[in-house]
């Protein structure tokens, strides 16, 4: 039995769909928070379970019989670290035989306050003996494509990443990867580094909006504490706001660029461009 974590979420449904590709439904369970939400995928054959990050006792049940586990990381910035140990304790007394875990890109050497939580995750993944394969996933395209009808609104693409390059990959890159890790053999031990082939500044990434839309767009580069403000300012709550100037500001200086295309490699087919990602917004 293969079961994911966070199901109903944005990338747990696209894991479901690779996995899906590979194995019969009757092999994937579906750990959720909410089965109610689920039941598009019960209604493919698929087993969905109730597993809530903050509340224990449902864990282990949930993971019952299950042989390899996606433990995809809470979206709870700042309860992460013990939702996670919930989950991989859960995980040990269930017995199963191989974790997966989605991490942050060069997680043990970034400077994004981001890394700390995945940092102390993948600690306590070594601690608990489960065998296992971390992914540590770079940006996800969307990250940035969701803001694509903003721009050309305004003209502008606003950040604070000065001319850093961003190696983005869309969320099914990073699904196909998940899933790939799942059902291959002798993954357990490996780290991979995922990230996309082509790597992007955001004044390019303002010119690929211009070129796909006809609309003059241009990218206004703010100091760190100009972007957190004005984050806040669009209705963003300040601890988040906060996340993504210093993620920003840790582009400029290279935590969310890699090169080494393992990504790539993984999935078996080179990983979703920018501007395809942009256009299949417009």
């Amino acid at each position: 039995m293969l079961a994911v974590t966070g199901a109903n979420g944005q990338l747990g449904r696209l894991v479901i769909d690779e996995l899906l590709k590979k194995v019969p439904a009757s092999q994937i369970v579906a750990a959720v928070r909410n089965p109610d939400k689920a039941q598009a995928l019960a209604a493919k054959g698929i087993q969905v379970r109730r597993a809530d990050y903050d509340q224990p006792s449902t864990l282990v049940s949930a993971f019952a019989n299950v042989d390899k586990l996606l433990l995809i990381s809470s979206s709870e910035v700042g309860k992460r670290t013990e939702q996670h140990k919930a989950v991989i304790d859960a995980a040990k007394a269930a017995g199963v035989s191989l974790l997966a875990y989605t991490s942050l890109l060069h997680a043990d050497t970034s400077p994004l306050m981001l890394a700390t939580e995945h940092v102390a995750t993948e600690t306590y993944i070594k601690q608990s003996g489960i065998p296992a394969v971390i992914l540590r996933n770079g940006w996800y395209s969307e990250n940035y494509t969701g803001s694509v009808a903003a721009a050309i609104n305004h003209g502008a693409v606003f950040g604070c990443a000065r001319a850093g390059k961003l190696a983005t990959a869309s969320r099914a890159d990073y699904a196909a990867a998940a899933a790939i890790a799942l059902t291959q053999p002798d993954q357990a031990g490996k780290v991979y580094e995922l990230a996309g082939d082509d790597a992007f500044t955001l004044s390019q990434f303002a010119s690929y909006i211009s070129a796909a839309s006809g609309k003059k767009v241009e990218y206004n580069n703010l100091s760190q504490a100009e972007y957190t403000k004005l984050l806040e300012q669009v209705g963003l709550p300040a601890a988040v706001a906060a996340m993504l100037g210093d993620s920003e500001a840790g582009a400029a200086e290279g935590a969310l660029f890699d090169d080494s295309k393992q990504l790539s490699m993984l999935i078996g087919r080179a990983t979703t461009p920018i501007e395809q990602s942009i256009k299949r917004v417009l």
